[in-house]
């Protein structure tokens, strides 16, 4: 079951459509406009249990996030999901071989995000 999820993206709009789209599972959200951002948040909020993040950011795109995470070492048990406008499936190839557990391209119909997050958390069905 997803008790916190954090959404890494810089669009304030994607912010309050996840909150609609999240809003079946009662989860906390903490929002991060850029992975500079989202790296800090997660440093105080260890025990989030899904990133959902975009890859087009200023400061520190996702991809860069990614690999910042992973390097670290201290939340490779966060599933991280991109959800990204990105055309490039060289990007996506990227994020999934930098340790991406999914993918999911905007604009996406919350029955996608649902999906996946289901298939990361088979506990969390509505």
């Amino acid at each position: 079951m997803i008790k916190k999820v954090l959404v890494v993206d810089d669009s304030a709009l994607i912010h309050q459509m996840y909150k609609m789209v999240l809003m079946r599972y009662k989860c906390e959200i903490v929002d991060a406009l850029n992975g500079q951002d989202g790296l800090d948040k997660l440093a105080k909020n260890p025990d989030a249990d899904l990133v959902l993040l975009d890859i087009n950011m200023p400061l520190m795109n996702g991809l860069e996030f990614i690999k910042k995470v992973k390097e670290s070492g201290k939340y490779n048990h966060v599933p991280i999901v991109i959800v990204s406008t990105e055309g490039k499936e060289e990007d996506t190839m990227k994020g999934l071989a930098l340790g991406a557990r999914g993918y999911v391209k905007k604009p996406f119909q919350p029955s996608d995000l649902h999906a996946l997050i289901e298939k990361l958390y088979p506990a969390t069905k509505a």
